[in-house]
């Protein structure tokens, strides 16, 4: 691909990207991750919902009430894991928002080429590493509501899947898509640079062994032109050596012819 489509590729997943982190931030402030509803007569319909924070209750009137989860030891340990990968993903986006900033091609902020693409791909890692972690978080969670109301044992109040959880998939979706083709093209550039410049030399063959005068032949392949230079400079030593004996040989005869007169 050449510079201007890498260019635009980088921006439309940038874009993708902060559409899915805003979206994973949108569910800390969601109150219905899971909900229930009650209900026995019409006046006294009750909807209960909750979050990863608080817990609340509203009744047919639309009067709502919210209480805050009163003790943060006595949870259970996958709601701190959830809450854990949650804020996680967030800061990893943020900082993958700041990276890609300075090391997409259209802004000119981070120096070569080979230095842009290098900052972009940790960009993009960042942003999938923020996806896979929410990816985590909303999928167990979801999976957790899920067990627990197809399960015929469990006595307590069950609850189905809310928005939120829903609203974290597509969050999550979005910076994982991103940060993946982020990640796969300026990966590609920055290891193919890296490797030109850490690579063995080329060999360039000498100007006499690429080609034969004579007969107008030309030597297709650098091994075929190694060993034909070296029989060509092995025949060509020999014939010097002959010459220098045909003329040792000519000029003593020439001597002894004289010394005989």
């Amino acid at each position: 691909m050449n510079r201007t489509a890498v260019m635009y590729t980088e921006i439309g997943c940038f874009v993708v990207c902060v559409f899915g982190w805003i979206l994973v931030c949108s569910t800390m402030p969601t109150e219905i991750w899971t909900w229930s509803e009650v209900d026995s007569l019409v006046l006294t319909t009750s909807n209960y919902f909750s979050n990863l924070w608080k817990d609340c209750i509203s009744d047919s009137t639309g009067v709502s009430d919210c209480k805050g989860i009163p003790s943060l030891l006595a949870l259970n340990w996958d709601i701190h894991m959830c809450r854990a990968l949650i804020i996680i993903s967030i800061i990893l986006a943020f900082f993958g928002s700041v990276l890609i900033l300075v090391g997409m091609k259209c802004t000119k902020i981070g120096g070569t080429e080979l230095v842009n693409a290098r900052i972009t791909f940790a960009a993009g890692m960042n942003y999938l590493v923020s996806g896979l972690c929410s990816m985590v978080a909303f999928s167990y969670y979801g999976n957790k509501i899920r067990a627990e109301f197809q399960d015929p044992n469990f006595r307590a109040q069950k609850f189905e899947i809310g928005v939120g959880v829903f609203i974290g998939w597509g969050g999550s979706t979005l910076l994982v898509v991103g940060g993946l083709l982020i990640s796969v093209f300026a990966g590609r550039e920055g290891c193919q640079s890296s490797s030109k410049r850490k690579g063995v030399p080329n060999y360039i063959v000498p100007e006499e062994y690429s080609s034969i005068s004579g007969k107008g032949n030309h030597i297709p392949t650098v091994g075929t032109e190694g060993a034909l230079g070296r029989k060509l400079s092995q025949g060509s030593s020999d014939e010097s050596r002959a010459s220098r004996a045909s003329s040792v040989t000519r000029s003593s005869r020439a001597y002894s012819a004289n010394a005989y007169v």
